[in-house]
């Protein structure tokens, strides 16, 4: 019996591809901390670089999703369930539109963030960009969770992982919640429109901790079947 036979059957493993995917993602938002660094800075030449970059690595994240999904075999025997892989991968994308969606705003309107508030906002970005690795740690380990048949020490490793992250993400919260009222004490001072954007970059930066979240939620879920 030929080793395509056999490939054919039980099919090839989605997992290689998922965790490429992630890596791209991880790229993708990273280019947040030099990008956020340019606008604090009021560097606009660096800042249009890094939204470029950021939106580069965005489509090729896309790229590669829509290369997974073409190529995912829709046998019954794979190692993870069709449905599960997509599902991922789908969290996965959105958390680099959500890297995407944040530089375009700050670039499209020339958005500053204010002085008071620039330390803030740039240990969000950071910690956003942890859950995101955290998030790709986890997917690295479905390769040792496949091999030893979703065995017990190594799904409660992966479930610690997932609790880390989810740890990392509730400080986000919190740290949304500190800019939200540093940008209240603000008001006074700002435009109106002003206010309401910066208020949206804050919620839209802390989605994107929430969207790696997800992932690992995504991926709990496969663990308990």
């Amino acid at each position: 019996m030929s080793g395509s036979y056999l490939s054919g059957i039980f099919g090839s493993s989605p997992v290689r591809p998922l965790q490429e995917h992630m890596g791209k993602v991880v790229s993708c938002v990273s280019e947040l901390i030099p990008f956020t660094q340019a606008v604090l800075l009021r560097d606009q030449d660096s800042r249009d670089k890094h939204h470029h970059n950021i939106v580069d690595l965005e489509h090729e994240a896309d790229a590669l999703k829509k290369e997974l999904r073409l190529h995912l075999p829709s046998s019954l025997f794979m190692p993870i369930d069709r449905r599960d892989v997509l599902e991922v991968l789908t969290m996965q994308d959105l958390v680099a539109g959500g890297a995407r969606d944040v530089a375009g705003l700050i670039t499209g309107r020339n958005m500053r963030i204010p002085e008071s508030m620039a330390e803030g906002y740039l240990a969000l970005v950071q910690r956003c960009i942890d859950a995101c690795v955290h998030a790709h740690i986890v997917i690295k380990e479905l390769d040792e969770l496949i091999e030893t048949g979703f065995g017990k020490i190594e799904r409660e490793r992966v479930g610690g992982l997932l609790s880390e992250l989810d740890v990392v993400e509730q400080e986000t919260d919190e740290q949304q919640v500190i800019l939200r009222n540093d940008l209240f004490q603000l008001e006074d001072e700002l435009h109106p429109v002003n206010i309401m954007f910066l208020y949206k970059v804050i919620e839209n930066t802390g989605g994107i901790a929430d969207r790696a979240q997800r992932v690992g939620s995504r991926l709990q879920l496969m663990l308990a079947r």
